[in-house]
């Protein structure tokens, strides 16, 4: 695979078998209630989220989003957070629940060029980052940029390629850039990968390594959705909606990269207090401390808790972080990093419970 077509706010997307009409919503191990998108900008006496343009601009993007998926808060809440933060998000759901349909959502509303990978068994590192080709006119090789040369690549079921052709996007994912025959080849920015996957119990999975799973700033796990919303988006289709049409369903990019880059400037002034800072740093010491844990919370995860937390400030419309910021990302953000004992697997323990205990540990700051 190397020319993958590409969908764009401009284009109608390829059709997919993922592309179905259920849909996730937020991952079970987040309340609701923390993923609320509510307007605080004008509570008197604090400090305001600034770019207020820019705030708006990704704010439509979720309403956007909203006239071809239902529901979906914690996905969508991820989606703007990993934007705003400059960092990758992976979302995991069974086959059905609409991880490729959000995406694509996600980049019928952004101005910005998107690509398309759909990663199998026999896809090679160079079908994703490009390669060398021979120029019979000149007589000599040049590069031909691959399908990560892009804005928002979507990195389809991702795991279900063998772990050469995954590593392939690691130095994407971390220098934003592609090395090929020694020349390092910049790419566009801003560059956000949200790749989806199988949960690894599925068959023709290949689990991600560590190194790779660290290079995502978010993980959101999509659950089949609640009765109510299942109704809903029978009663969509109903009506003619077609998810392989974005366009005809009335999607229409409300954000430039411009606004994306002001928000993330942004993002970078939102206040966070010493004390906040501490309550983030004794989140992840106490994950180190677990004895069921056989890797916790790195310095790297602790700091992507801070830039999480600090986005998710700002697309609330506060200029300061609080620690209910932090609790409300940190699932998210931190449960991906983390590696259990074999011993504490055998005996059912859960990252989701480990973390929910050092979080309860770890006084909240006042």
């Amino acid at each position: 695979m190397t020319d993958q077509p590409h969908p764009t706010q401009h284009q109608p997307a390829q059709p997919h078998p993922d592309d179905q009409p259920d849909r996730g919503v937020g991952p079970a191990q987040q309340p609701a209630d923390g993923w609320d998108l509510s307007d605080q900008s004008g509570t008197p006496g604090r400090p305001t989220a600034a770019a207020p343009d820019a705030r708006a601009a990704l704010l439509a993007v979720r309403a956007e989003v909203a006239k071809a998926v239902v529901g979906q808060d914690a996905a969508v809440a991820g989606l703007l957070v990993a934007l705003l933060a400059r960092g990758h998000i992976l979302l995991e759901g069974v086959p059905g629940v609409a991880k490729t349909l959000l995406v694509r959502s996600l980049a019928a509303a952004l101005d910005v060029e998107t690509k398309r990978v759909q990663f199998t068994p026999d896809l090679m590192p160079g079908d994703l980052t490009g390669s060398l080709v021979y120029d019979a006119s000149s007589s000599d090789f040049t590069f031909r940029q691959g399908p990560v040369f892009t804005n928002l690549l979507l990195a389809d079921e991702i795991n279900r390629t063998p772990p050469k052709t995954q590593s392939a996007l690691l130095e994407a994912m971390e220098e934003r850039q592609v090395s090929v025959d020694g020349r390092a080849h910049p790419l566009p920015q801003p560059f956000m990968v949200a790749a989806t996957q199988n949960p690894v119990e599925y068959e023709g999975t290949y689990p991600l390594p560590e190194a790779q799973l660290d290079r995502f700033l978010l993980k959101v796990t999509l659950p089949i959705p609640p009765r109510d919303d299942e109704i809903a988006v029978l009663r969509r289709h109903a009506t003619g909606f077609d998810p392989r049409d974005l366009h005809a369903a009335g999607l229409r990019p409300v954000a430039s990269a411009a606004d994306l880059a002001a928000g993330a400037e942004a993002v970078r002034t939102v206040e966070i207090s010493d004390e906040v800072t501490a309550y983030i740093v004794d989140i992840a010491r106490a994950t180190r401390s677990s004895p069921s844990l056989a890797l916790g919370v790195s310095p790297r995860g602790a700091t992507a808790l801070m830039a999480t937390s600090r986005a998710w400030a700002w697309i609330n419309g506060r200029g300061f972080v609080t620690p209910d910021d932090v609790k409300a990302l940190a699932h998210a953000t931190l449960a991906h990093r983390l590696s259990l004992r074999p011993e504490a697997e055998l005996e059912g323990v859960s990252v989701t419970a480990v973390l929910e205990s050092a979080l309860g540990a770890v006084p909240v700051p006042r």
